[in-house]
């Protein structure tokens, strides 16, 4: 469980920013699941999609989708991990594959969402804090998932149900080596 509490470039829980917003979160909060909606909420919510605003910024950690105000799923994932972590609660990133368009004639792409250890039900669950637009409502449940994206199987998506302690090296590279969000694209399955 450790690894899901670390700190990591992606996901640096110790900025300052990050400190900030979570002593906010917290003051708020009534309980622990109090503080994990609230964390939730404030990434769906509060955070914009990098694509959904047609922004070319790329934040690429947690402190920079928190100073930006936007990412896109994969490092708005990180500022969720990062929020929980700081508060000692164990969180990972999942992944599914994705069609760029309604089907798959355009290729696929990467979704980022989170894993929470809920210590109280001895349970993970998924989170997708991706924002939600037209014909994407995810929610926070601790019953059943509501993510953003249901998997078609016919076109080749996949859910894999996964849970990494770190955004996926080859991810991070994508990042750091573009200056603009269009650059994004991702060619390989995990």
């Amino acid at each position: 469980m450790k690894e899901y509490l670390l700190e990591t470039p992606s996901i640096d829980y110790m900025n300052p920013l990050i400190q900030e917003k979570v002593r906010e979160l917290r003051s708020k909060s009534e309980d622990q699941l109090d503080y994990i909606k609230r964390c939730y909420m404030f990434v769906r919510d509060g955070i914009s999609h990098s694509w959904d605003i047609k922004t070319e910024v790329v934040s690429k950690t947690a402190s920079e989708v928190l100073e930006n105000k936007t990412g896109i799923c994969w490092t708005k994932s990180c500022l969720l991990a990062a929020l929980l972590r700081a508060n000692q609660i164990p969180s990972g990133i999942s992944y599914q594959l994705l069609t760029r368009a309604d089907d798959d004639s355009e290729g696929y792409m990467i979704h980022a969402l989170n894993t929470v250890y809920l210590k109280d039900i001895n349970k993970w669950i998924r989170l997708d804090a991706r924002g939600n637009k037209e014909n994407i409502n995810a929610c926070f449940s601790l019953d059943e998932e509501r993510l953003a994206y249901s998997i078609r199987s016919e076109f080749g998506e996949i859910d894999y149900n996964d849970n990494h302690a770190d955004l996926d090296e080859r991810l991070v590279n994508i990042l750091i080596e573009s200056e603009s969000i269009l650059e994004i694209t991702t060619d390989f399955e995990f």
